[in-house]
């Protein structure tokens, strides 16, 4: 609260103040003294409350609370159409469908006891007007914390500090970004691991870490009510979806590790196997050099080892699963899309379409005048037909240059590989001798494999790095009018990049390589010199195994060091910067400033991370029966990994609306038809 116990912290505002810096900037500082200033005082115009204290800490840093009104939360609520309870919901909720199984069931639920059940109401957007209709039992509470921090955040990107040249400039995120503000962020409602000491507060923080984020909570469901209702329903869904996917991974990993096991105990009844290993048949077949000049004539048995492994993989039962993994795509899709129906009616977002503002940045560069065609009335937009065709066909020539970019890094690595390829096979000797056991295993094509996926994937990471930064400034180029169209847009740009970063060398190794090889006498070269490389005597398949398990397992790992270590590791130093023991004595908002900042797209990179996998674990699972059994393990430890960093190291997000998953959905609608096609042409040529 401010000072006077009464008025409750909405939002808190961080600056440092330029007076106690030691600087010779004086002028930038007075500057930037004025927009704050400026902006300050148009909040107060606007009705917010605001209130300055110094830190406790820091003698240099001042933060603003800020608290908003019940006059102005009626009228932002309903310039928002932000919909509110009307009276409670009177209808009967659905019963269990598992019956004589709610013993069991009731192990997995959250204890309603700790985590009571929200109670649920009939809404309708707020009107002032009509305040009497609505259910308003207490002021305070009316509008719950997360709803207050949507309204005040609403006002703060929206509200002037300059005007230059008839520009004006106005939003917290400029500031921010400028360095007036060093951050803006709503509080959290108590520590994570201590209950609030007020017995009004709710604590549900501290819930969320005990039932949700905890490891001892690893096997229950997720309490999915109190997320949507502390974060908002846009953290709310991704959790919904992650859980409900991790659910329907659990089938596939069952039938995906019984296919593992029919192959590896079916191994030495693998007639073509036998017959490489077999002295009489594979001893005595001598296969042609694989290069032109150093390369001598050389032995089928010394492929044994690596035939035994591929018949793991190249098996019956692989053909079984590529035909389950098909129907399960679909099955999964079709159901989610039933969830994802019954989670916007229990949480009121049906009609949040019709609903959503313009984004601010859009706001600003309304200055066209046009009449609408279906309305004939006038309206602002922010450039002509003509105008919008140009920046799209600018964002699409950028984007399509990027993608063009990684199909020359996908060459490169091809032409790595052709030349590293005469090295290795230099090395290979003519026979198999027992006492050389890496020889046994490491052929010409398995150490090309190995090394070329390493560097694709160092290659990968950095694209990605320098991609995101290309993808947001075109985005942010293109315009997009509300926050769904922006996040839609840049989740198309960047998920064909990673698309074709990610899976580009997979197709390569799946239906090109090995394919146009000419034949004895007369081979086909690469760029007039480079012999175009062949698969293993087995094929292709065991390499585009190898090629998977690097790209994923790493993945996982890079991914895993970056959203737990760094986040950890720089907390970690903020508290040591900071005055040992006195966090009990420091105040809310000064513990929460501490924290990392989640950024806009923090959402974005997780959805990201899980539909790349979940093109890992559909298009190429022919080769892998065992990519669903590592997906179900890294999804289970991503739940509770995800709900640990945001409850314990992140500072509390402005929460959210959102109906559904967005642009995700279409894009893994595209990866089932994709699946489908790739699995049946590994089967076949593969």
């Amino acid at each position: 609260f401010f000072n006077d116990g009464q008025r409750r912290i909405d939002f808190v505002l961080v600056y440092e103040d330029e007076s106690k810096k030691e600087t010779n900037k004086k002028g930038s500082n007075e500057k930037q003294r004025r927009k704050r200033q400026a902006y300050e005082s148009n909040l107060i115009c606007d009705g917010l409350h605001l209130e300055a204290t110094r830190s406790v800490l820091d003698d240099k840093l001042v933060f603003v609370k800020v608290h908003a009104p019940w006059e102005v939360l009626c009228t932002y609520a309903e310039i928002m159409h932000i919909k509110l309870p009307l009276k409670p919901n009177d209808l009967k909720t659905r019963s269990s469908a598992f019956g004589n199984f709610s013993w069991f069931t009731k192990v997995l639920q959250v204890d309603e006891s700790i985590i009571k059940p929200e109670q649920e109401f009939f809404t309708a957007p707020f009107e002032k007007n009509r305040m009497n209709d609505f259910y308003i039992q207490d002021k305070d509470t009316f509008f719950n914390p997360a709803t207050r921090s949507r309204i005040v955040y609403f006002i703060l990107s929206r509200v002037m500090y300059q005007v230059r040249d008839n520009v004006k400039k106005f939003g917290i995120n400029k500031l921010v970004s400028s360095g007036i503000y060093k951050a803006a962020f709503p509080l959290h409602d108590c520590t994570f691991n201590h209950k609030s000491e007020d017995v009004s507060c709710p604590s549900e923080r501290y819930l969320l870490y005990r039932e949700w984020a905890h490891p001892r909570s690893i096997y229950k469901k997720q309490p999915l009510d109190l997320i949507r209702k502390y974060y908002g329903e846009k953290i709310g869904i991704y959790f919904a979806w992650l859980g409900y996917y991790t659910q329907m991974l659990l089938l596939a990993a069952v039938v995906g590790v019984a296919c593992f096991l029919y192959g590896y105990f079916n191994q030495n009844n693998c007639t073509w196997s036998k017959e490489v290993c077999h002295p009489d048949i594979g001893g005595k077949i001598i296969m042609c050099p694989q290069c032109d000049k150093h390369c001598s004539f050389w032995n089928l048995n010394i492929t044994c080892e690596s035939s035994k492994k591929l018949c793991i993989f190249d098996s019956f039962g692989t053909l079984v699963f590529a035909v389950f993994m098909g129907i399960w795509v679909t099955l999964f899709l079709e159901f989610w899309k039933r969830r994802q129906a019954e989670l916007e009616y229990e949480w009121d977002t049906v009609e949040l379409q019709q609903e959503e503002q313009p984004r601010p940045e859009y706001e600003a560069q309304c200055t066209h005048v046009v009449i609408n065609e279906i309305t004939q009335e006038q309206e602002r937009v922010p450039f002509t037909t003509w105008g919008k065709c140009v920046r799209i066909t600018l964002c699409a020539s950028a984007v399509f240059f990027w993608i063009l970019l990684i199909i020359a890094s996908v060459i490169g690595i091809i032409v790595y590989r052709l030349s590293v390829f005469i090295v290795f096979s230099t090395k290979l000797p003519e026979t198999l001798n027992g006492t050389d056991s890496i020889q046994k295993y490491l052929t010409p094509q398995t150490a090309t494999s190995i090394t070329a996926s390493l560097i694709s994937f160092v290659i990968i990471m950095i694209l990605n790095i320098i991609y995101e930064k290309v993808a947001i400034m075109i985005t942010n180029f293109e315009l997009p009018r509300t926050q769904t169209d922006y996040e839609n847009s840049l989740t198309m740009k960047m998920f064909l990049f990673q698309f074709v970063n990610y899976y580009s060398s997979c197709f390569y190794i799946a239906f090109f390589k090995g394919k146009f090889v000419g034949y004895p006498g007369d081979p086909v070269y690469w760029l007039g010199k480079y012999r175009n490389e062949e698969c293993d005597p087995g094929g292709c398949l065991l390499e585009l195994t190898t090629q998977l398990t690097i790209i994923m397992g790493g993945k996982a790992i890079w991914n895993n060091i970056q959203e737990v270590l760094l986040p950890w590791v720089k907390n970690l130093i903020g508290r040591c910067r900071t005055v040992s023991g006195a966090e009990k004595m420091t105040p809310r908002w000064e513990q929460d400033y501490h924290l990392q900042l989640m950024g806009k797209l923090g959402l974005f990179y997780e959805y990201l991370e899980m539909i790349i996998q979940f093109g890992f674990v559909t298009l190429f699972v022919a080769s892998f029966p065992l990519a669903p059994l590592l997906a179900l393990v890294n999804n289970i430890l991503e739940i509770r990994v995800d709900a640990w960093k945001m409850t314990t190291q992140y500072r509390r997000m402005v929460p959210e609306k959102a109906q559904d998953i967005g642009a995700w959905q279409p894009i893994m609608q595209g990866i089932a038809i994709l699946a489908v096609v790739t699995n049946a042409m590994i089967i076949a040529f593969t």
